[in-house]
């Protein structure tokens, strides 16, 4: 089966949603440049596959076939980024026994470009998160999260700025609140900002100072809380800021077979995409520019 075949036939949902106004007729994807993130959540430490007998999930999953997927992606289109949006440990004896070394160093060989810290990647506290970091060949961003004056201290950036194909993407981190979400040892003198507000300042000096083209929040502080509606979200995150084109979600294990398309506060167009959890979906979304603005994007979502 040809490679092109093989994506297109794993895709679970596909949706097109403008960018900028420009209608789909007057779009030229032959000048265009095109950007893919890849992107997962939630994957706690779900190393293998499921089972054959493991109901809805059967037969899905596995670091083995997500690399796969990636590879292949990656030949499709090598201006490509793979970004984790937290959580990535807890939920396997594979954690309890090797305390996440595997984890980071599996997501090392998938060439992981980027991740932010969920709360359940300090359950081993923060000490025991800091112990695996020499076994992850990438970098943890995380605006929200001062680490100053902890042992993580330098070891996790706001943000982190790629280039691809000439164009300028940044991409910043926030983590949900961890008061009585995780226990108070477990973190020790972390301390938790607003993540709005967060984002707001994060946005504007990507946009501003940077220049950057495209702007992805990676977010782990969830995609909705319909007990909680006031709660803080990636949904009222969009509707709060500006200039970021991307929210990639965790923590809710959400499943989106799309992206939700929102409006931020002036208006423009903001995707936000989650895909569950454990590994069973990675997420795809493609972004084309035009001299250097974006003119349409593609949301997948695909079964591994």
């Amino acid at each position: 089966m040809k490679r092109r075949q093989f994506i297109q036939q794993s895709t679970a949902a596909v949706t097109l949603a403008g960018i900028g106004g420009l209608g789909l007729q007057s779009f030229n994807t032959s000048n265009a440049k095109k950007i893919t993130i890849l992107h997962t959540n939630d994957v706690h430490s779900h190393i293998d596959p499921f089972g054959p007998e493991d109901g809805r999930n059967a037969n899905k999953g596995g670091v083995a076939r997500r690399a796969t997927l990636v590879d292949s992606i990656r030949k499709e289109n090598p201006n490509t980024l793979l970004l984790d949006a937290g959580d990535i440990f807890q939920g396997t004896p594979y954690f309890n026994y090797y305390g996440g070394e595997l984890e980071f160093k599996l997501m090392s060989m998938l060439k992981y470009d980027l991740a932010t810290i969920g709360n359940h990647d300090f359950d081993n506290g923060i000490e025991g998160l800091y112990a695996q970091l020499p076994h992850a060949d990438f970098e943890f961003v995380s605006a929200n999260y001062d680490f100053s004056n902890t042992i993580m201290d330098t070891h996790v950036k706001p943000f982190k700025i790629f280039i691809k194909n000439g164009i300028k993407i940044g991409v910043f981190g926030l983590g949900v609140e961890l008061n009585g979400l995780v226990d108070e040892k477990m973190y020790k003198e972390t301390v938790y900002k607003n993540p709005i507000e967060i984002a707001q300042d994060m946005s504007r000096i990507l946009k501003e100072e940077h220049s950057c083209d495209l702007i992805i929040c990676l977010s782990h502080i969830g995609y909705y809380y319909k007990k909680n509606p006031d709660r803080v979200c990636d949904l009222s995150l969009a509707r709060a800021t500006k200039d970021i084109d991307l929210i990639i979600g965790g923590h809710t294990h959400t499943f989106l077979p799309k992206p939700t398309i929102e409006k931020n506060s002036e208006g423009k167009k903001v995707l936000v995409n989650q895909v569950g959890a454990y590994g069973l979906y990675l997420g795809k979304v493609d972004f084309y520019f035009e001299s250097g603005k974006p003119t349409k994007s593609d949301g997948a979502t695909i079964i591994v």
